[in-house]
């Protein structure tokens, strides 16, 4: 995207990524409300599943408070319905492209949002993550929230591709494929997590050590994960979380905040 075309203040340098989790996922927008409150802009952001979900809302230059009223009022209707249509998957998305109609006013290239964008996805050929920051927004966030059996695989791009929390739900070398030199993690976590998911546990350990890494973690225990029932709690322990790791780590990226803030 050309520069004169970004949303004026945000840090091109700072990325933001956002973990999958189904509902987990409304925890994202008590993060972003945190970080609005704060003046803390990034310029770049990727998900994958739920996160890219709440992402794409953020590139797209919504609020932090329409945000809430979206994830207050979402029904996974919006997202996949049943249709008799042959499919890999028992529900249709093609509803996603008019949900985003209704919202934007159009099915956007994602090269045109306000803010750098990625959705991840698993290209299942490959079982490789791909960072998809181009074309329609909508065929980009199918791919993303494909989950195998329930919603099916897109065709993009001459792959095969599904959720991309498969192999990568903790999406934050995308934010680095896309220019962020500083980037703020949201990873949906669970006390519950087990050896099964050594390969997250590993990855977090390696972004705690990361001087250019903020790590947000909202704790997801007793949260359901599948229905919207506890969306306005979700939400909430987004925001203790972000202020939580913000106050006990204070992060070179409000530092570069108030450094643009001071430039004449």
């Amino acid at each position: 995207m050309p520069a004169e075309n970004r949303m004026p203040g945000d840090d091109p340098h700072l990325g933001l990524t956002l973990s999958g989790g189904g509902a987990f996922g409304a925890a994202h927008v008590g993060v972003l409300q945190v970080l609005e409150e704060r003046g803390i802009r990034p310029g770049i952001v990727t998900g994958t599943s739920s996160g890219a979900l709440v992402g794409c809302a953020y590139a797209a230059g919504l609020s932090g408070a329409a945000i809430e009223k979206l994830a207050l009022r979402f029904r996974w209707t919006r997202i996949g319905t049943w249709s008799w249509r042959p499919r890999w998957g028992l529900l249709d998305t093609q509803v996603v492209a008019e949900s985003i109609r209704r919202l934007l006013g159009e099915d956007p290239r994602i090269e045109d949002l306000p803010r750098r964008f990625g959705a991840v996805a698993t290209d299942l050929r490959t079982r490789q993550a791909v960072t998809i920051d181009k074309g329609p927004l909508s065929a980009a966030l199918r791919a993303s929230l494909a989950v195998p059996g329930i919603l099916p695989p897109v065709r993009l791009g001459g792959r095969i591709l599904a959720d991309g929390g498969m192999v990568d739900n903790v999406p934050h070398a995308a934010a680095r494929e896309l220019g962020a030199e500083r980037v703020i993690v949201v990873h949906l976590h669970a006390k519950w997590e087990n050896v099964r998911m050594m390969r997250t546990t590993t990855k977090i350990s390696a972004l705690l050590a990361d001087p250019s890494v903020v790590l947000i973690q909202p704790e997801m225990e007793r949260m359901a994960q599948w229905t919207m029932r506890d969306v306005p709690r979700l939400i909430a322990e987004g925001r203790r979380a972000a202020e939580a790791a913000l106050d006990a780590s204070p992060p070179a990226v409000e530092r570069a905040t108030d450094e643009r803030d001071e430039t004449p």
